[in-house]
């Protein structure tokens, strides 16, 4: 009988569609998982000849095409470190094992580095889209060895979505943890963009009293202009859904979870010192409403909001359409950024090609972006002529919609974030020197000059 092309190990809901995905398209591929029942029901349920399900560890890598591929799927942290500890006794030099979990970058490093002594490949994918991108088509971000790369490619093309140009969303992100740590970056990215449409919601929740369906009408109307995208396309969704009589929006606490990886970024942008305040600012947000019992009690305290102006709505819509665009602009940037400070040469133009289908933040803007950034990764996102001409008129409306929900009392932590990093990256002087004059005074930490070069302390 013919060995499987790759083998994958974990069948949760995303193990179990990219495993289809993977077979749909031709490759055949063996599964295992720790539990046998589901193996069993997953291969009564979905079997076909491109399927194969094995019942022991040994039994599913000796079904596997030398050298064996093999994707892991399970839940990040110790339970990946417990897989390759029961592969490593039945594999082969050249061997190749790919994480695609949401593992943190430094423990695909580590992993890539132990498993290299043995000869042993290591993969870190990051994989996004959801169940549904699983089965249909992720946006995949491999990074490690290129050679090992080149072996997973045909499958993992094949299994890929399609970006505007018809071409696999995929592509090598470069050595060791690199793929982990661009798939980090994209769920920063996509924690902001998220709670800038959040905040979008509110301001038109709280301050005209709308419901969710007319809310979901504007929203639409956003998603065939600039903002073009799949998180405003189900957020029209979202917000229409009803259960009996009522929307499903307002039965949903607002509690917000999260599984880290935003964290992750924040705590990364802070460690490089890269300033992303918008991704932060959602984590903080997300942190916030969990502190549902406290909100509550003091909202009772500081009931009363003074309502300082009102914009008729019909003039807001507009406004408000441009100050997510500049906002979102503005945490891409950031994300960016990270990005082209890390240690990998990474390739902005190929990184937005590839999150142009397939993944949670897809969007039209991201056409533009992997234009701008053919043949020069190292410009900052406000630097490209396009936007910049956009950004200078659009970003007026994102300063008057964070003056306006903050004399209302509408707290909108991402859209101001994204406006105060705007407005601080595009002046030629800040308030810093203010800062090391205060250093300097009580802690002799010296300081810079404007007139002359080295490092100065003065006698205060």
């Amino acid at each position: 009988m013919k060995k499987s092309d790759i083998g994958l190990i974990g069948l949760a809901v995303m193990g179990q569609n990219f495993a289809r995905n993977i077979a749909n398209k031709g490759n055949k591929i063996s599964v295992f998982n720790r539990t046998t029942e589901t193996t069993n029901q997953f291969i009564k349920d979905h079997g076909n000849e491109n399927l194969v399900g094995t019942k022991t560890i040994k039994e599913f890598v000796n079904t596997l095409e030398k050298p064996r591929k093999i994707i892991v799927l399970v839940k990040a942290g110790e339970a990946v470190d417990l897989v390759i500890k029961s592969l490593l006794p039945l594999l082969e030099k050249n061997d190749i094992i790919i994480d695609c979990g949401n593992s943190n970058f430094e423990d695909t490093i580590r992993r890539e580095k132990e498993l290299s002594t043995k000869k042993i490949h290591f993969v870190g994918c990051g994989i996004s889209g959801g169940e549904e991108g699983a089965l249909n088509g992720p946006s995949l971000m491999p990074g490690g060895n290129k050679e090992a790369y080149k072996q997973i490619e045909p499958i993992f093309k094949k299994a890929a979505a399609k970006d505007f140009n018809n071409k696999p969303t995929i592509a090598h992100v470069g050595e060791n943890g690199s793929g982990h740590f661009v798939k980090m970056v994209h769920n920063g990215i996509e924690y902001g963009v998220m709670q800038l449409i959040a905040e979008a919601y509110e301001i038109l929740r709280s301050l005209y009293k709308l419901k969710p369906n007319q809310i979901a009408d504007i929203f639409e109307k956003y998603n065939k202009g600039p903002l073009k995208s799949y998180l405003f396309e189900i957020a029209t969704e979202v917000l229409n859904k009803k259960e009996g009589r009522k929307f499903v929006i307002d039965l949903i606490l607002d509690k917000a979870g999260q599984k880290g990886t935003g964290t992750w970024t924040a705590t990364e942008s802070l460690n490089r010192a890269v300033a992303t305040p918008t991704i932060t600012q959602a984590v903080f947000a997300r942190i916030i409403s969990g502190e549902k019992e406290t909100r509550t009690k003091l909202s009772k305290i500081y009931k009363t909001k003074n309502f300082k102006s009102f914009i008729p709505l019909k003039k807001l819509i507009p406004v408000l359409e441009e100050a997510l665009y500049t906002s979102m602009l503005s945490c891409y940037a950031q994300g960016f950024d990270l990005i082209q400070k890390s240690e990998w040469k990474i390739n902005l133009s190929e990184m937005s090609r590839i999150w142009e289908g397939g993944c949670i933040i897809r969007a039209d803007l991201l056409n533009t972006l992997h234009k701008a950034y053919k043949g020069n990764t190292s410009k900052h996102l406000f630097e490209i002529p396009e936007l910049a001409k956009k950004l200078k008129k659009t970003s007026l409306s994102l300063r008057e919609i964070c003056a306006y929900t903050t004399l209302n009392g509408v707290p909108t932590p991402a859209l101001t974030s994204s406006l105060n990093y705007f407005e601080s990256m595009t002046s030629e002087k800040v308030s810093a020197n203010m800062i090391q004059g205060l250093r300097d005074y009580f802690g002799a930490h010296t300081y810079e000059r404007v007139d002359k070069k080295g490092s100065f302390h003065t006698q205060w």
